[in-house]
């Protein structure tokens, strides 16, 4: 098998398959070729220089170095091209097994229009909007759903083309530089318009599919995010309405039978809070960095179900057959500075170490020595706590927290220490406007309550 990624995510697959019996090749970089993942691997193969465009997103590349390796199957992890239809269908022209969903399933939900129009159709719920093409088009629809609205990229997330627009002077702007955005970052201009959620909190739900039956894994609570970038995950969501814990699951698993999902995927939706009800918005058709917390409660291991979906065996249980134990949590420790507006912080970790214990996990790739690089995603480590109660989970991680050092770069350690002790944290069912409030009010930015939300 060959593992086209690095870091943490490749680590996590490389052991996965070990432990299958399966043989791996890591397609690494220049810069990746003398990490933790590079010597776990049965082999390594030079995949390009450093930067990402020349190495782990070139879809001919990765095929030719598993064509190369005799690999005959590809895990593609998450980000890169884990959502990229081009290899998935690359590797069905190649005769190799692309270890996530169908090119077209793949394609479909990553339009986030289509993927809107299958939820509709599945009679999941969405937030008013629609498609916008044209400054006229998304002016009527904006004063047909009401200010403030939302501009997303049809191509893509990640917070890339996204504007909030509080008002109709507004629009013309924001719409210019949304749609500037979705094509710089997607190849794809086009975008749509949702009502803005002002109290919301962001729920996802694990799927699993074997291409005939979908089962789900529970919720997790993503809630905690700068930019739309998750910095805290819990399973199961705190404080959500047994009915509306159960609408969501059901919804997620009604739109991924709808595809005949294959694969691990996870379906997201908006909680609004101050409604009670929520809405579809999008779905991940890869596995997800917080999927440790499900992996918790659950007992499944995501990657070795992803695996042996791929081989193509059936998912061996049903839906009667999932349980749920206790509640975990996962800290996103990543290389940058908090006091600087979250500035990534590279250079060498010159002493790295993490906690243990009952109830501790730790999925990463770093060590004394490792150089923390320039092109790829901050994150170091991710440290996993789980127990029978949420405030168990909570007393856990404090020390968890507490038994981690990583010296020579700046990371976010102390923040989510921080995070720990704050009250409004400690009481559960936090929004998307949690952090930003929190880190203004931690460096005394502003006071806290004068800091809009995030959604």
């Amino acid at each position: 098998m060959l593992v086209a990624n690095r870091g943490e995510i490749a680590m996590r697959v490389i052991r996965a398959a070990r432990e299958l019996g399966i043989q791996t090749v890591l397609a690494a970089s220049e810069a990746d070729l003398d990490t933790l993942p590079a010597r776990y691997a049965d082999r390594t193969v030079c995949i390009g220089p450093a930067p990402a465009g020349d190495s782990y997103l070139r879809v001919q590349t990765i095929i030719a170095a598993a064509v190369g390796s005799g690999a005959d199957a590809i895990h593609p992890g998450y980000g890169f091209l884990s959502e990229s239809a081009l290899l998935a269908a690359a590797c069905e022209a190649a005769s190799i097994a692309f270890i996530g969903p169908t090119a077209e399933q793949v394609r479909v939900v990553g339009d986030k229009l289509r993927a809107r129009a299958i939820a509709e159709a599945a009679g999941v719920p969405t937030t008013p909007g629609g498609a916008v093409e044209s400054l006229e088009q998304a002016r009527r629809l904006a004063a047909e759903v009401g200010y403030p609205v939302l501009l997303k990229a049809v191509g893509g997330g990640g917070g890339r083309g996204m504007k909030r627009v509080g008002q109709p002077a507004e629009l013309a702007e924001m719409l210019t530089l949304a749609a500037s955005e979705a094509r710089a970052a997607f190849s794809d201009p086009r975008v749509y318009l949702e009502r803005f959620v002002a109290c919301g909190r962001h729920i996802e739900v694990q799927v699993l599919g074997d291409g005939e039956s979908v089962v789900h894994l529970g919720e997790r609570d993503c809630s905690i995010q700068r930019r739309y970038q998750k910095v805290v995950e819990e399973a199961c969501a705190v404080a959500l309405p047994f009915a509306a814990r159960k609408a969501l699951r059901a919804a997620a698993v009604r739109f991924a039978e709808s595809l005949r999902y294959r694969g691990a995927g996870t379906v997201e939706f908006l909680y609004d809070a101050a409604r009670g009800d929520f809405s579809f918005l999008e779905m991940n058709a890869r596995i997800q960095v917080e999927h440790p917390v499900t992996e918790a409660v659950t007992g499944v291991d995501l990657v070795r179900a992803q695996i042996a979906v791929a081989e193509g065996l059936p998912l061996g249980f049903d839906q009667a057959s999932v349980s749920f134990d206790g509640h975990a949590i996962e800290c996103r420790i990543n290389a940058e500075d908090p006091a600087r507006d979250f500035l990534p912080n590279t250079g060498t970790i010159a002493t790295a170490v993490f906690p243990s214990g009952p109830g501790i996990r730790v999925d990463t790739y770093v060590e004394s020595g490792t150089r923390i690089s320039p092109f790829y995603d901050s994150l170091v480590a991710k440290i996993i706590a789980h127990a029978p109660t949420r405030q168990q989970c909570l007393v856990r991680m404090r020390h968890a927290l507490k038994g981690c050092f990583i010296d020579g770069v700046v990371t976010n350690l102390a923040l989510h220490a921080a995070i720990f002790e704050d009250p409004e944290f400690e009481a559960g069912a936090v929004t998307t406007g949690y952090l930003q409030r929190f880190v203004s009010a931690r460096h005394g930015l502003v006071p806290r309550e004068d800091v809009p939300s995030l959604r």
